[in-house]
């Protein structure tokens, strides 16, 4: 009955329409009022303010800020340029510069809808041009922002190592957010190979033959029309609106002829080392932010909090006196709206904490894993079984409120059936990273059907082979542990 109750009240909540973080609370609260009466939500405060004011999550806001600062610096831009400098010759080669440019930024942002957002305004257009429907285009794009919370680093394994440390079991397994960060490097990989091979055979709607043009990508998107552009958070939310320059609306792109040549991805010729050089002299910045982050961690120099700190000075300094994209008078809204966005996850946070609470309190995570141990003893099939419920929920929740809800439940489950802490955190982002492109949520297939000017569904019809592919992977992760566990192992985390 107390089940009911708790997940019956969410549901509800969530049916008509309640944020998430809302609901969680209201339905625990409604939990312990049915359990205890009213005199048993004295603790509730506390409880809340337990759930935010974990050291470890400090880390959060300052990736967030790090995120938000290196956005508005134009580096999605200066990270385009870099990748198609050294692929764009290649056959596909803007596919594979959407795919790469997606790994790059996704080690700065750690959020896959800010990922998909931040390249999404240049490489969708650029795909549309190069002869892919809006359609294909929108899908490679949002798929490839699967990235943002699988390679490190990434907030979904801090939330993990915090919430997970709870509910280890008596083994007293526990797994550090140095170790997730590393178990993601392989399976992120993986996943930019199998994105790739995909890509190779998506249709495009008009042949589009090379150009022995060399011509950088600067010179043929800086002629445009400065454009405003949206920085997306973890929570699918806007971050902030600045100006770009060197953007293409999909507005002023169609499929081109076999006559056109010249432009992002529109060479058969390998691009001079000359530009090669120059590209990546541009995209250092960017690209030093995560060698800060995972140096100082794997270094020992910094703690995971203390390197997001770090890195959010370094692109403050950066935005002001290097690349100069930045002045003064931006800082306070940059503050501003990384705060905003940092209340709004601590306050995810916090209601799932007693939402969690209540779970424990009440031995639910026992009956229910108890109920799944009873289905069957093939651990094959419970795995699976835990994989579609986890996919399902990853349509509806984000990677904060999912791991609230399902780490007290399956976490325990998992480790009697003999699963390591650091697959099953892998295994779990990995769902939810997959729920970020599947109907009928898909935050960030919705955030690339805005950037491509098509419908949801139109968008959902292009996703579902990259969804197929993705759960391929998930599975190679699920069930060969090596995947996730051989980097941590080698580097003796």
């Amino acid at each position: 009955m107390i089940e009911l109750v708790l997940f019956g009240t969410f549901l509800v909540c969530l049916f008509i329409g309640i944020p998430v973080a809302m609901s969680m609370g209201l339905s625990a609260f409604a939990t312990i009022m049915f359990t205890g009466g009213v005199k048993a939500l004295s603790p509730a405060s506390s409880i809340l303010y337990a759930g935010m004011s974990s050291e470890t999550l400090l880390a959060i806001p300052f990736f967030i800020l790090a995120g938000v600062i290196m956005e508005l610096t134009g580096i999605s831009r200066r990270l385009i340029e870099f990748a198609d400098a050294c692929f764009g010759h290649l056959k596909g080669g803007i596919a594979i510069t959407a795919i790469l440019t997606a790994l790059l930024f996704s080690s700065i942002s750690g959020s896959g809808p800010a990922t998909v957002a931040a390249i999404g305004g240049i490489l969708i257009p650029a795909l549309v041009k190069h002869g892919y429907s809006k359609r294909h285009a929108a899908s490679l794009v949002a798929t490839s922002g699967e990235l943002g919370i699988i390679i490190p680093p990434s907030i979904a394994y801090i939330v993990f190592a915090v919430v997970a440390a709870d509910y280890a079991g008596s083994s007293g397994e526990r797994v550090t957010i140095g170790r997730l960060f590393m178990a993601g490097v392989v399976p992120g990989l993986i996943l930019v190979v199998v994105l790739y091979l995909l890509a190779r055979f998506l249709p495009r709607e008009m042949a589009v033959a090379g150009g022995n043009a060399s011509a950088h990508l600067s010179k043929v998107m800086g002629k445009n029309k400065r454009q405003k552009t949206q920085t997306v958070t973890a929570t699918g939310g806007i971050a902030s609106t600045a100006d770009n320059t060197g953007l293409i609306t999909i507005d002023e792109v169609t499929p081109v002829n076999a006559e056109s040549g010249g432009g992002l991805g529109f060479r058969t010729q390998r691009a001079p080392g000359s530009v090669i050089f120059k590209a990546f002299l541009a995209a250092v910045p960017g690209l030093l932010v995560p060698v800060i982050i995972l140096g100082g961690i794997y270094g020992g120099v910094f703690t995971p909090t203390e390197s997001a700190a770090v890195a959010s000075v370094y692109a403050l300094v950066v935005g002001l006196f290097i690349t100069r994209d930045l002045k003064f008078s931006d800082v306070f809204k940059i503050f501003t709206s990384a705060g905003m966005l940092s209340g709004r996850i601590m306050l995810i946070i916090a209601s799932a904490t007693l939402f969690a609470y209540v779970i424990t309190r009440n031995q639910i995570a026992k009956h229910v894993a108890d109920w799944m141990l009873s289905i069957t003893d093939n651990a094959v099939i419970l795995i699976l079984i835990i994989n579609v419920a986890l996919l399902i929920a990853g349509m509806f929740l984000d990677a904060i409120s999912a791991f609230y809800l399902f780490i007290p439940l399956f976490v325990p489950v998992l480790l009697e059936l003999g699963m390591d802490l650091t697959t099953i955190g892998v295994m779990m982002t990995m769902n939810l990273a997959i729920g970020l492109i599947t109907p009928p949520v898909g935050i960030d297939l919705f955030v690339a059907a805005g950037i491509a000017k098509i419908s949801f569904a139109e968008a959902a019809k292009g996703v579902l082979p990259f969804i197929a592919c993705g759960v391929g992977v998930l599975m190679l992760v699920t069930f060969v542990p090596a995947i996730s566990n051989f980097l941590p192992d080698l580097l003796g985390l």
